[in-house]
């Protein structure tokens, strides 16, 4: 008897505090549209998609030059990757990762194909 009142209880408690946060995130979702926020956000995170890397950064993050073959490159992309991967930098990683990508690009526009 004392179990299923247990039960019965733990059911209805967690109803309650279900609807509760359900109820706390809509009002924070209408607070957010009230003050701008949400749009502030999103305002935020286009800025921030537009600053893509350009070439001479990406050069400068690797260590390269124009000069540097693609399979340079990607040694010293493969090294910088991984150190920073063993040293817990995410922020750093990423970068190394988007300069990658920006001179694959560049290496692509010069016509010199897919690299690999």
């Amino acid at each position: 008897m004392a179990g299923r009142i247990l039960a019965n209880l733990i059911v209805m408690g967690s109803g309650i505090i279900g609807r509760a946060v359900f109820q706390a995130y809509r009002q924070a979702l209408a607070n957010a549209s009230k003050t701008g926020v949400a749009q502030e956000a999103m305002q935020n995170a286009v800025r921030k998609a537009g600053k893509a890397i350009n070439e001479q950064e990406a050069r400068q993050i690797l260590g390269v030059t124009e000069q540097t073959s693609w399979e340079e490159i990607l040694q010293k992309y493969d090294k910088l990757f991984e150190n920073n991967a063993k040293a817990g930098s995410f922020y750093l990683q990423s970068k190394v990762l988007r300069a990658k990508e920006c001179l694959e690009v560049v290496h692509r526009s010069k016509g010199n194909g897919t690299p690999s």
